[in-house]
């Protein structure tokens, strides 16, 4: 095992599908830790990345949420205190618009846009009928570090083309359950217009069942390209406690303030656990809930990070401050308390 203060880069997943896809991205494993923060109750992962060592931790089953992801983060720099920059990676759901043709197995990077850090916390604002979406959150961007990489990586794939679903099969080959993590047929992506919600009556069916028909189905082109390969949009994430299933909601955020995707566990980090953010899209943040898709979704957010780690040189991470350091500073509630519970040193 290396030394805890080997490890530069932390690595967050909310759920387990999530934490299994990040596993199989690593070249190398190592074994450990041994030693941990007396209040650390995280598990994780270690190993190498694009010649980066990774710490990954994934939050505990059921507890999800900002909180959560704060603790979890707080822990991981207390036992590995050289950490300097943080993904948070996974599941999330799209927010499909005219002007934005995101589809299940695309992949969102959160990214500033307007006065927003590429987060926006939306149980933060306010709705009102008839009236615009109200802000009251702008939360800290992520590291410059991480944004160039993001360029870089985007000048890439416009020039050698997105191969996520080829990095995706590969690692599938990894996992003793892999078909899971592979790619769903494209037949199984539908989506419903907002006003046609899953009958409330016949919850647990598939939509499979009870929501056949292609009336109720939004239109869509065909999209150029390879067949099936995932489509990487930048823009704003919107963060939140509550899971959002429902369109009408749904389109108005994304009218107001241009919303790619929903999910449930950045806003707690962003303002004080340098990272970025990125998802990918299982299901349409609407009723009709899409099980297939998950394990996909975490697979290609898992492979886009790893190809972003690639843009990032291992020996400019250290010119970064240790993530301990900025919440040693914080003055975010959630980051203080959170602090202050897993202090060990």
């Amino acid at each position: 095992m290396l030394d805890a203060r080997n490890y530069t880069i932390g690595w967050i997943c909310a759920v387990d599908r999530e934490f299994v896809a990040a596993r199989a991205f690593l070249s190398k494993t190592h074994e450990g830790p041994i030693y941990l923060g007396i209040h650390d109750k995280n598990e994780y992962a270690l190993g190498e990345m694009a010649g980066h060592n990774i710490v990954i931790t994934v939050l505990p089953k059921d507890k999800y949420g900002i909180c959560q992801a704060t603790v979890a983060a707080a822990s991981m720099v207390y036992s590995f205190p050289n950490v300097r920059i943080g993904l948070m990676v996974g599941i999330g759901g799209g927010v499909p618009s005219a002007k934005n043709d995101i589809r299940l197995g695309d992949v969102v990077v959160g990214v500033p846009q307007g006065s927003h850090s590429g987060v926006l916390q939306y149980d933060l604002g306010k709705i009102v009928q008839g009236e615009a979406f109200e802000t009251r959150s702008h939360l800290n961007k992520a590291p410059r570090l991480l944004r160039s990489a993001v360029q870089k990586l985007e000048a890439r794939y416009h020039f050698d083309g997105v191969h996520l679903v080829d990095a995706v099969e590969k690692a599938a080959q990894k996992i003793e359950d892999g078909d899971y993590y592979r790619r769903p047929p494209i037949t199984s992506d539908r989506l419903f217009l907002s006003s046609f919600t899953h009958p409330s009556s016949k919850p647990s069916l598939p939509c499979s069942q009870v929501c056949k028909g292609t009336s109720h189905l939004q239109v869509r082109r065909a999209r150029s390209g390879r067949q099936g390969d995932p489509f990487v949009h930048y823009g704003l994430i919107a963060s939140g406690n509550q899971l959002v299933k429902d369109a009408v909601f749904r389109d108005k955020l994304a009218a107001a303030e241009n919303i790619l995707c929903f999910e449930t566990e950045a806003a707690g980090l962003v303002d004080s656990f340098p990272c970025i953010v990125i998802r990918g899209i299982c299901d349409y943040s609407d009723t009709h809930k899409n099980d297939e898709w998950q394990g996909f979704a975490a697979m290609v957010a898992a492979a886009y990070a790893a190809d972003l780690l690639r843009e990032v040189p291992p020996t400019t991470t250290t010119r970064e401050l240790q993530i301990r350091e900025v919440l040693n500073t914080s003055r975010h509630p959630q980051i203080e308390s959170a602090s202050r519970r897993v202090r060990s040193f």
